[in-house]
């Protein structure tokens, strides 16, 4: 193993080690909220994940005041699930000019929502029994006047699946939430946001965010612009979400749609230290095809040992994904690429479908 390939190795190990030193948790034992809580479901098409999500919500105690499904012009039973399931259902035909399906759909469930706390959530995502409690008082307690982010576990049951592993892993890496000491965070995590209402009108509302593809990232900026703090945590145990499960092509679909945008906008420091990660794990991969040896084997062995320790703290990913490392990290690097190309050549990208312009951020 060379020199350069031992540093590079070196130092990815570090900088990762340094990002998920300490991931910051939900507050453990809350006390239960006080029912004043909307929840918003922005949803087009859900109609085979909401009625999980939806049942997870009906054990919350005490019950929130509203479950808001925001049924953005679905082609299935959204609306019709939703309803039998106890929801309220705001319908929209479509977002308007300038806007993007879900920060239109946020801004609709926004406009008819009453509770003193605002939680939106992806219909993905699934809550355990004290999971609400939790989100409400971790908010208060870290961001009381600002806006709570939480990265769900990741819940892996086909082998496809797999492939988002060092996306996730990259994403949280490059969130730096999870390094030492405590700050505001510049980026948040979609799936789940709790905030105020108050604290979202004061930074312009979803308006603000009308026609950004990653509208999590930039209502993070928009909340730091105005000197509310930001603030992420990881989901284990409480908030968790299977992404992408109706194929490959809904994951090629969705990481090309963020992966480009949301690393324009995450923080440059945590950034580069994901990056050294990235490029240690292509260099020992290399060097197993070049120059084979016990050195390889023992870098390869100990890269794999570190991803498979990080990944157990982000998603069920199975042991398997860490061991053969380079074909997740070979599906980051193709769809990052695809992402940066169509981005910088202003082509569209499918995604529930509707065409997205990656440039403009618009909609058809």
């Amino acid at each position: 193993m060379s020199g350069s390939s031992a540093v590079l190795l070196a130092s990815g190990l570090l900088a990762a080690t340094l990002l998920m030193w300490r991931l910051p948790q939900l507050v453990a034992g809350a006390t239960p909220h006080s029912g004043d809580v909307t929840v918003v479901i922005p949803a087009r098409d859900e109609a085979r994940n909401l009625p999980v999500l939806l049942g997870s919500i009906a054990v919350q105690r005490p019950p929130p005041r509203q479950v808001l499904v925001v049924d953005d012009d679905s082609q299935d039973e959204t609306g019709a699930l939703a309803r039998a399931h106890g929801a309220d259902v705001v319908s929209s035909d479509g977002p308007p000019e300038g806007w993007l399906g879900k920060p239109w759909a946020c801004h609709l469930g926004t406009d008819a929502s009453t509770g003193r706390h605002l939680v939106f959530l992806d219909a993905d995502v699934r809550l355990a029994p004290d999971a609400l409690g939790r989100l409400v008082a971790t908010q208060a307690a870290l961001a009381p006047d600002g806006l709570l982010s939480v990265q769900p576990y990741h819940e892996v049951e086909r082998p496809y699946e797999s492939l988002s592993a060092i996306m996730n892993l990259v994403t949280v890496l490059a969130s730096g939430m999870g390094g030492p000491g405590e700050r505001s965070s510049a980026v948040a995590f979609g799936p789940c946001l709790v905030t105020t209402p108050d604290a979202l009108a004061s930074v312009g509302g979803w308006a603000a965010v009308r026609g950004e593809i990653v509208e999590d990232v930039a209502l993070a900026g928009a909340y730091r612009a105005a000197g509310r703090p930001v603030r992420c945590v990881a989901g284990a145990g409480a908030v968790r979400f299977r992404m992408y499960p109706d194929g490959l092509g809904s994951l090629i679909e969705g990481w090309t749609k963020n992966l480009a945008a949301g690393a324009a906008r995450s923080a440059p420091l945590p950034t580069i230290g994901a990056v050294l990660w990235v490029c240690a794990a292509m260099s020992v991969a290399w060097e197993a095809v070049t120059s084979p040896g016990w050195l390889v084997a023992l870098a390869w062995g100990l890269l794999a040992t570190h991803l498979w320790v990080m990944l157990r703290r982000l998603g069920s990913f199975p042991w398997v994904t860490a061991a053969v490392f380079p074909l997740p990290v070979l599906a980051f690097t193709a769809l990052f690429a695809r992402s940066l190309a169509l981005r910088a050549l202003r082509r569209p990208v499918r995604w529930r479908g509707r065409r997205i312009d990656l440039r403009r951020g618009t909609a058809t």
